[in-house]
């Protein structure tokens, strides 16, 4: 396994002062789930999350899926067909929109030369699991015949997104369907946390959940995509990031995990004020050229 560790004397400032300033924010630490509903409509302050990278052109599209309909944002690098990625936000399960990470998405977009599809997927508790692996899965499905890709696809997200992005890979892999050529998964939350408030919400009382929604509690790992992981050092999360890419390594999947040292979780979210978010949004592009850089004949 390819294991990478970033660290800057500066990650570590910029994370205190913005926790500081989150908590200081009405009602942030009040209630959990009434901070993640008004996530969902409240608009992001650009000087924490970023502007939305100039160089991609920029659509909001319909998803039509058996029963449902979902809406995405589409970011394009170039006129003619590229690879896709499917990119999912975090928010617990609960929370989230695709707005909440423009700079993140478009960014990938433009530093990696690919198409980004920014999915709102369905939310918990109005839609609990499996609704939101089942949107994501279907979607890949999609993105194969209806939108203008060079027919590879590629997976990813943060936080929840990435358990998502995770879950649909297993679940592509026991169902035969096609797999993305990679997956990216960024302090992703691959294991059961009882404790945290989105797990009874996005769970409910299910007791046994298969491991399409825990992935870490998958038997086998074998065959899944090669793994771009991405975990932060002050993130109670880290311990899965790290876990699942070691069971991938040893499932003989190529996998690179990079930890960004001194930093927060969601730390994408934050780019405007994070250099770790920056540096990321630069990192997955250049995965994602390197991954990309053989042209499909």
């Amino acid at each position: 396994m390819r294991s990478e560790l970033v660290d800057n004397a500066e990650f570590g400032a910029e994370t205190d002062a913005v926790l500081k300033h989150l908590a200081n924010l009405p009602g942030y630490a009040a209630d959990p789930y009434e901070a993640l509903l008004l996530d969902r409509e409240d608009l992001p302050d650009p000087v924490l999350a970023g502007e939305r990278d100039p160089r991609v052109s920029v659509e909001e599209v319909d998803i039509a899926l058996p029963g449902r309909t979902l809406r995405a944002m589409v970011y394009r690098h170039a006129t003619r067909p590229r690879p896709i990625v499917l990119w999912l936000h975090g928010g617990g399960f609960v929370g989230g929109h695709w707005r909440d990470i423009e700079y993140a998405a478009s960014g990938i977009a433009a530093n990696g030369n690919v198409t980004v599809v920014s999915l709102n997927y369905r939310l918990a508790p109005e839609n609990p699991y499996p609704a939101g692996l089942r949107d994501v899965y279907d979607t890949l499905t999609w993105l194969r015949t209806n939108l203008d890709g060079d027919g590879r696809i590629a997976i990813g997200g943060q936080s929840a997104g990435a358990a998502l992005a995770a879950g649909a890979c297993l679940l592509a892999r026991e169902h035969g369907t096609p797999l993305p050529d990679r997956q990216l998964l960024c302090y992703p939350t691959l294991d059961l946390h009882p404790d945290e408030d989105w797990h009874e919400w996005y769970f409910g009382a299910n007791e046994n959940v298969p491991a399409f929604g825990i992935p870490l509690r998958a038997t086998s790992l074998a065959g899944l995509p090669p793994a771009l992981i991405l975990a932060a050092g002050r993130d109670s999360l880290r311990p899965d990031a790290v876990a699942y890419a070691d069971r991938l390594h040893r499932a003989g999947v190529p996998t690179r995990l990079v930890e960004y040292a001194d930093t927060m979780h969601a730390f994408l979210n934050f780019p405007g004020v994070l250099s770790a978010g920056r540096h990321a949004v630069e990192l997955i592009g250049a995965e994602l050229r390197t991954t990309f850089s053989a042209r499909r004949s």
